[in-house]
């Protein structure tokens, strides 16, 4: 679909949502995925700039559209503030999934706009530092440390295999660092503390407070007591057990959304790996993919991924490199 069709699906959810509607995709098409991270802030600002500019009556609220498997979880705290220097109101539109990273990015936002297919995660990630175990398949890589694995080993321990004394306590915690390394259970904690810290004050943010206990009750059910980081989360979860502002849209708005949603992965290709070497006619190709979309009413930014592709014959026969030579995000229009 060209840009100009997707204009008009989104100048008509903004009419439906009397809002401004800037669009976040963060594809996750294998082999060229890409994830929330600090690069974008600048994209944002300059789109929120635009929307300033050229609105012509008055918006009370901007409403970000948002595909993500998530990323970095610094980033959201910092679009939150950015989206609201630019409205009283904030609003996160989620059509599909919407994980991690993203999950907090909601958190921030007054109103959660879930289409039937929208789905949230838990907020517990992965730690990955220099101190991490070593993969045994790769030595240059780190194992993952989830946050909650750690504390509901700790847990298991201490509360179903009857660990209670103090020395207990102690063998339980040597045998986990004979495992990890101390400064890796550290950077787990830290994390642990910043998780919930953010969730509280992106919470705080809203324009209407939340009653008392009601956001302490949200981040644990996103940080604790979901039991796994790949969990989906539904729209009537969200609203009913974890008490979310989950606002469920009506048929016309419903279909607008997963219909936007659904020109986005068919121009990121997300159900289609991407696969260099079909790009080869000779021994040499280059190629160039976007693999993420920042796009409102006054413009679009891709992030792209631009690289080489070479067949070699020696010394191993028909054995493919892919270099990628740049990526990042490219002003289209």
């Amino acid at each position: 679909m060209a840009r100009q069709q997707r204009i008009e699906m989104i100048r008509e959810i903004a009419e439906l949502r009397n809002s401004a509607v800037l669009c976040y995709i963060t594809g996750d098409r294998e082999n060229v995925n890409t994830r929330i991270a600090p690069d974008v802030t600048q994209v944002f600002y300059r789109h929120l700039e635009m929307i300033r500019e050229r609105e012509q009556r008055e918006r009370n609220q901007i409403d970000l559209f948002l595909y993500t498997r998530g990323g970095d979880v610094l980033t959201p705290w910092r679009l939150v503030h950015l989206i609201r220097e630019y409205t009283p109101r904030f609003g996160v539109i989620v059509p599909f999934r919407c994980y991690s990273a993203g999950t907090l990015l909601c958190l921030g936002a007054d109103e959660i706009v879930m289409g039937k297919m929208g789905e949230l995660g838990p907020i517990d990630p992965s730690v990955v530092n220099a101190f991490n175990p070593q993969d045994p398949n790769n030595p240059a890589a780190r194992i993952p440390v989830n946050i909650e694995d750690v504390y509901s080993y700790l847990a298991l321990a201490g509360e179903k295999a009857g660990f209670c004394s103090n020395d207990q306590q102690v063998k339980a915690f040597t045998l986990l660092v004979e495992r990890i390394h101390p400064l890796a259970l550290g950077n787990v904690h830290r994390n642990y503390m910043l998780i919930r810290s953010l969730a509280k004050k992106l919470l705080a943010m809203h324009q209407q407070p939340l009653r008392e206990g009601r956001s302490e009750h949200i981040v644990d059910n996103l940080t604790e007591k979901l039991y796994a980081h790949s969990h989906m989360i539904s729209r009537r979860e969200a609203a009913e057990e974890i008490t979310l502002n989950v606002l469920m849209p009506d048929n016309k708005l419903e279909q607008l959304i997963w219909a936007l949603y659904q020109d986005y992965a068919e121009e990121l290709a997300l159900s289609d790996p991407f696969n260099p070497a079909e790009k080869l006619s000779g021994s040499r190709a280059d190629f160039e993919v976007t693999s993420g979309i920042v796009e409102s009413l006054y413009g679009l930014d891709a992030f792209v991924f631009a690289g080489v592709v070479e067949r070699h014959d020696f010394p191993e026969a028909s054995k493919v490199s892919v270099n990628i030579l740049k990526q990042g995000w490219r002003t289209i229009s």
